[in-house]
C-alpha cells in the first residue's frame, strides 16, 4: 500500500496516510476539521538501480541464459539459426 501525502487548504497541515490504491482520497483536516484536505504529489518511495530490466529476468526453465547465447554468437559462433547475409543485394 502506498503512503499519500495531503495537505489543508485551510490551515496548512500535513499529513501522510496509508492507503489502499483505489481508496478514496481523504477530506476532512485532522487539525482544524476542515473540509480542505488536498493530496500532494511527491517523489516514489524507491529507487530502481542497476542496469535495468532484462528479458532474463523473469524466464523459466531452460530460457534463463538467453543473453549468455548472444554474448557466443557475438564471438564468431554461429547457430544453425542464423543465416549468412546476402553480399550481392538479391532478395531471398
Amino acid at each position: 500500500m502506498p503512503i499519500y501525502e495531503y495537505e489543508c487548504k485551510a490551515c496548512g497541515h500535513r499529513l501522510e496516510k496509508l492507503q489502499k490504491v483505489g481508496a478514496a482520497p481523504l477530506t476532512d483536516c485532522p487539525a482544524c476539521e476542515a473540509d480542505q484536505l488536498a493530496r500532494l504529489v511527491s517523489a516514489a518511495g524507491f529507487r530502481l538501480a542497476g542496469g535495468g530490466w532484462y528479458e532474463t529476468d523473469f524466464k523459466s526453465g531452460g530460457k534463463k541464459n538467453l543473453a549468455g547465447d548472444a554474448a557466443a554468437a557475438s564471438d564468431g559462433k554461429t547457430s544453425a539459426k542464423q543465416t549468412p547475409a546476402k553480399k550481392d543485394g538479391a532478395a531471398a
